[in-house]
């Protein structure tokens, strides 16, 4: 079967465009030790990364309580503010392959638009993608679901199998094949390349390669 050309870049925010995931997984790391729930670095990767605030909420609560639950994510919140403003940076040759990417671009994210605002702000990428910002906040289901990109490709007016998915994250390429579009799983953060690997996903290290990547289909 023949693809379609790629007509529109969907990027993940969190470990794409921004550094952030090594914050959010230290600070998790550092709560589950609070609050009981002891975590390793690869145990809060597998259970949180990628995922939605009530994917998360919901795992906190069925472990420790709704009450617990509420502190932990107002605690992160906080504590994830606190670190973006001490020192944020775009993912490493980020800026390079928004210079080489030709097409429309697109953020979807597991994150609210009002964390968005302000990791994008930090690093200067906010106008880059400005009224062309998603949340799973606007769908029914986040990542692993297809809803987000879904929704992405709706507002952006193109047709699913035209678009091109960057993400970081299991759940995230997940998401990207079941939408029907095609994948490009960064594997030069935290998720290893072998939980990114799988059908119509091209699995790379360097966010430099990506414009050669999404320009060969």
């Amino acid at each position: 079967m023949i693809k379609k050309p790629i007509e529109l870049v969907i990027f993940d925010c969190d470990g794409v465009l921004v550094d952030s995931e090594r914050i959010a997984v230290r600070l998790q790391v550092e709560l589950g030790a609070e609050l009981g729930w002891p975590l390793t670095h690869d145990e809060v990767v597998d259970r949180f990364i990628g995922r939605s605030k009530e994917s998360i909420c919901e795992q906190i609560a069925q472990r420790l309580g709704e009450a617990t639950a509420a502190h932990w994510w107002d605690q992160l919140v906080r504590r994830h503010r606190e670190a973006v403003d001490a020192g944020l940076e775009p993912v490493d040759g980020l800026p390079e392959a928004l210079v080489g990417i030709t097409l429309p671009v697109c953020v979807a994210s597991s994150g609210s638009h009002e964390k968005m605002r302000h990791t994008l702000g930090v690093t200067g990428l906010h106008e880059r993608f400005e009224g062309r910002i998603f949340s799973s906040s606007e769908v029914p289901r986040g990542k692993p679901a297809p809803d987000l990109f879904l929704h992405a490709a709706r507002r952006m007016g193109v047709d699913p199998a035209a678009c091109a998915v960057v993400e970081d994250s299991r759940p995230g390429v997940q998401a990207a094949r079941a939408a029907g579009m095609r994948a490009f799983g960064y594997a030069g953060g935290l998720t290893p390349a072998e939980r990114l690997v799988g059908p119509g996903t091209v699995v790379f290290h360097d966010m430099r390669e990506l414009p050669g990547l999404i320009a060969e289909g």
